[in-house]
């Protein structure tokens, strides 16, 4: 008899690793220079350098709207915005969150799903940031998580409704994570992220109809029931 040669935890889709490690591996370099492990005097600056060349800007965004020019090194931002962290604590946990719903997502939808979930979430969330919000910077990869979120959620109402039971419990997950980001709100000032953070769980949720196999045909089964 052959020994049970499977691994005891399903590996993680090379896309969840491949985005991870990009994640981290930016804020690596920007933490051991800030340590002084890493360049010379005037690296201890990469991470503020980084945030103005790679941040998604505002300020940028209005410039595009007005002028209807749209420069690569602008354009550039609605993705690259999503690898650059204000903090290593920031990243880490952006990080975990995607090496855990990136393995869920990416199980069920194939790991060319989560890279459109990822990507275009962070693009969307930037775009409905840059176009409700005044404000100037949008950093981190909140929004992409947050679509993978979506995309979980999606999964999750979708088996519920199917065996007949409240789909509305698939959405505790963004309801607790909404919910303690207003309470932060109280005594932090966190600023509008949170736009963003809503606006790519909105559109990975949305997307996963298309992106799921039979996604939609599900749906309409679904809405036929009730």
């Amino acid at each position: 008899m052959q020994p049970d040669m499977q691994p005891p935890v399903n590996p993680l889709p090379p896309v969840v690793w491949a985005l991870f490690f990009a994640i981290m591996g930016v804020e690596a370099v920007f933490s051991l220079a800030e340590a002084g492990i890493l360049g010379d005097a005037e690296a201890i600056g990469w991470r503020l350098a980084a945030m103005r060349d790679y941040g998604f800007s505002g300020v940028a965004y209005d410039f595009m709207l007005r002028t209807g020019i749209a420069p690569f090194k602008h354009m550039v931002r609605l993705i690259s915005y999503a690898f650059v962290h204000t903090s290593f604590t920031g990243a880490l946990f952006a990080g975990v969150i995607l090496l855990a719903l990136g393995k869920l997502v990416g199980e069920v939808m194939g790991q060319m799903a989560v890279a459109i979930v990822f990507v275009f979430s962070a693009i969307f969330g930037a775009v409905v940031f840059g176009t409700l919000t005044d404000a100037p910077w949008l950093l981190g990869a909140y929004p992409a998580v947050y679509g993978l979120i979506g995309a979980y959620t999606f999964l999750m109402w979708q088996g519920l409704a199917g065996r007949g039971e409240q789909g509305l419990q698939a959405f505790s997950l963004i309801g607790i994570l909404m919910g303690i980001q207003v309470i932060w709100s109280i005594f932090f000032d966190i600023g509008l992220d949170w736009v963003a953070d809503l606006s790519g769980f909105i559109f990975g949720f949305t997307v996963s109809v298309i992106v799921v196999p039979g996604g939609l045909a599900r749906v309409v089964a679904v809405l036929r029931r009730r």
